[in-house]
């Protein structure tokens, strides 16, 4: 299945517009669409290009600056969604407490990108996000669904050794790998379809356990360890019980995607289980 040029073109004129957009207004919404838009432009450039130009290498250096610090915002956004759900009866104090750090720094962040985005480097982005649209050149040959389905499965994984840094290194190439499968167009199959849900699937439940992980990591910074705080332990077991589910929706995910029968890398215990009901009672 050949990539279809009339999906590739427009991603070059959201990202001009996503520009602009968060310039003005560089709310939850506008943050989450830049990176996005601005990570299937890598994907074309960096993937799919048949070479780089000089300008290339040079709209991607750009981008990647931009996407990083929009990224720092992102992150906070997300994990104030997720302290926001999480409902337990201890520490309210300090889980307010927290909300504020969480919104101190994001205005922080905000004020750095804003910083990041002057009209400089704005108009840099856009002349070379132009040139680049005008000389893009995939080869005919290319496959999005092919090359997205090996994309995840070349990695390496060892099933008696799933570390969050694995699971980090999945999510960033699960993204990567659903952006390039969606580049089939209005010409995708069920194939296509299927294999793009399978990886948005993956993605979001390993995106999910990486936002509580660092929203446990920055509480657990602040107040101390499990023992000392009732908001750190309930948080280290929403992230626990959210790693199993990561892990063995990374194991499903990836059979599939060879067309092996899944196989659990977590064998997860009566008390494991009993564990994640709980955590999972936690959030709203």
């Amino acid at each position: 299945m050949q990539l279809d040029p009339q999906h590739t073109r427009p991603t070059f004129r959201k990202l001009t517009r996503q520009l602009s957009k968060l310039g003005r207004k560089p709310d939850a919404e506008t943050v989450h669409k830049f990176r996005t838009v601005t990570r299937r432009v890598e994907v074309l450039v960096a993937d799919l290009a048949q070479k780089r130009s000089r300008n290339d290498k040079k709209l991607l250096k750009l981008l990647g600056r931009l996407r990083k610090k929009a990224g720092r915002v992102r992150d906070l956004d997300v994990q104030t969604a997720a302290l926001r759900s999480l409902k337990i009866p201890q520490e309210p104090g300090r889980k307010s407490q927290l909300m504020r750090t969480l919104g101190e720094e994001r205005g922080k962040r905000e004020k750095k990108l804003a910083k990041a985005l002057d009209n400089t480097t704005v108009a840099e982005v856009r002349k070379r996000l132009k040139r680049t649209a005008g000389s893009l050149e995939i080869p005919e040959n290319t496959d999005p669904v092919t090359m997205a389905r090996q994309k995840v499965i070349d990695l390496e994984l060892d099933p008696s050794a799933v570390t969050e840094k694995t699971l980090h290194q999945f999510r960033i190439a699960g993204k990567r790998a659903r952006y390039i499968a969606e580049l089939a167009g209005k010409n995708k199959n069920a194939e296509a379809i299927r294999l793009v849900e399978q990886l948005r699937h993956m993605q979001d439940v390993i995106g999910d356990w990486h936002d509580w992980l660092q929203l446990a990591e920055r509480a657990e910074k602040r107040f101390g360890d499990v023992q000392g705080s009732a908001l750190v332990a309930a948080l280290h077991n929403v992230t626990r019980a959210k790693f199993r589910q990561a892990v063995n929706t990374l194991t499903e995910t990836r059979a599939a995607l060879a067309g092996k029968k899944p196989t659990s890398i977590v064998a997860m215990s009566h008390q494991s289980s009993r564990q994640s009901s709980v955590a999972a009672a936690a959030v709203a």
